[in-house]
């Protein structure tokens, strides 16, 4: 379940309600779009019992991770979809996670005006995340060799506990539960902090910066798109980033494009450098052509948040196909999909996908944790698909995506 959050919209003041995905603010009274901008993870506060106000309470921090963990060991690739939340600060008496409270109440942002202050975290984000991976039992087994272990398609955000002090005790704010003695939580590492400007979120006018004019994009989207002079626009917690796209030409059976990152680069302790390298260095069953030896090795990536089998397969069948492509320069379409996942993630997939696309894992998988990427280049391709009854397929490529799954992956 995605979480929901209040916000006013910061041109008219309407309220507006956004799920944790949404890098893109929509205002359906004033009709603005404006991005979501932050300098760092986001930062919630629970609803008190009753609507109550917040304003001057103690905040207890939890870390909420929501993503698929993907791991490789000799055995192969498991992987696990995970939405877990849990305490991150060592005061005594605070539950150890925040149930499904999250998922089933309108969340709120951090007011820097409400005087609030925080319990000091003392967990860090890389402990909740090994946490998170032995909740999927994602972690080795005895006897097993961790290989790699990615993170793909996270959400990271901080939820605070609103706590109460009444009665000599400690309560819940929102259920209203008393969590222990007063003199047992004081007697704990009790440091606290006030609001932090680094955690201000900031909302910009969707313009395009090369020509002023108005972007378009989903409330979801990771990339933007200028109708006015065809450019494209990664969408970072901080800015905006111009983006090299092409597109492969589609017939009239084309229903739809879906964008998928080209991740070329070398990869020097495997002596990957060219497409044939590739085909040889995984033993796939079919022999390099002369014209590989001058094509450099991309790995393809689907910019799109899929369940991670169907993500792992897109992105092996288009890297083996990628011979078959030959993408250009052109004007964007009205059946582009949105492209939901940022290349922040995909470069993290570039060795799952190295995994899951070799013929031979006796050899690739040992590298792994040796391999690095060198002469890193990415650009954004939309590749064309047909529709051929419940599926889209990707006639150069053979990539096969059920149009439930298609739909579904917006949710995770």
């Amino acid at each position: 379940m995605k979480l929901l959050v209040k916000q006013d919209c910061p041109q008219c003041g309407a309220p507006v309600e956004l799920t944790e995905a949404e890098s893109v603010l929509y205002c359906g009274s004033c009709g603005i779009r404006s991005m979501v901008q932050s300098n760092s993870p986001p930062r919630y506060v629970l609803p008190m019992a009753g609507d109550a106000s917040s304003a001057g309470l103690l905040l207890a921090p939890y870390v909420r991770f929501k993503g698929t963990i993907y791991l490789v060991t000799e055995s192969g690739i498991d992987h696990r979809v995970i939405d877990t939340t849990r305490v991150a600060s060592s005061a005594l008496g605070l539950p150890p996670s925040l149930g499904v409270r999250p998922q089933a109440m309108r969340l709120q942002r951090i007011d820097p005006a409400a005087e609030n202050l925080f319990l000091t975290q003392t967990l860090k984000a890389s402990a909740i995340l090994e946490k998170a991976a032995a909740v999927g039992n994602l972690v080795p087994q005895i006897g097993q060799q961790f290989l790699h272990r990615a993170y793909i398609g996270e959400h990271l955000s901080y939820i605070y506990l609103p706590l109460v002090i009444k009665h000599c005790g400690l309560h819940d704010g929102v259920t209203g539960d008393r969590l222990c003695d007063l003199v047992d939580f004081i007697s704990g590492d009790l440091a606290n902090r006030r609001y932090d400007d680094g955690w201000q979120v900031r909302f910009v006018a969707t313009l395009c910066p090369q020509c002023g004019a108005g972007l378009e994009g989903s409330s979801d989207c990771q990339v933007m798109t200028c109708p006015n002079c065809h450019s494209a626009w990664g969408v970072t917690p901080k800015q905006l980033v111009r983006l090299d796209w092409q597109m492969q030409a589609g017939d009239s059976a084309t229903k739809l494009f879906l964008p998928f990152w080209k991740i070329s680069t070398h990869i020097p302790v495997l002596n990957i450098y060219s497409f044939a390298d590739f085909v040889e260095r995984t033993n796939q069953p079919f022999l390099p052509r002369p014209q590989w030896r001058s094509r450099v090795m991309s790995v393809w990536v689907p910019a799109i948040r899929l369940r991670p089998k169907v993500f792992l397969l897109a992105g092996r069948q288009a890297t083996l196909g990628q011979w078959r492509l030959r993408p250009v320069t052109a004007k964007l379409q009205p059946n582009f999909f949105p492209a939901t996942l940022p290349f922040s993630e995909a470069r993290q997939a570039v060795k799952l996908m190295l995994a899951a696309s070799t013929a031979s894992p006796r050899r690739i998988f040992p590298m792994l944790p040796y391999t690095r990427l060198t002469e890193m280049t990415a650009q954004l391709i939309y590749l064309p698909f047909t529709e051929l009854g419940c599926d889209w397929v990707q006639p150069h490529t053979g990539v096969t995506i059920g149009k439930n799954i298609l739909k579904f992956g917006r949710t995770l």
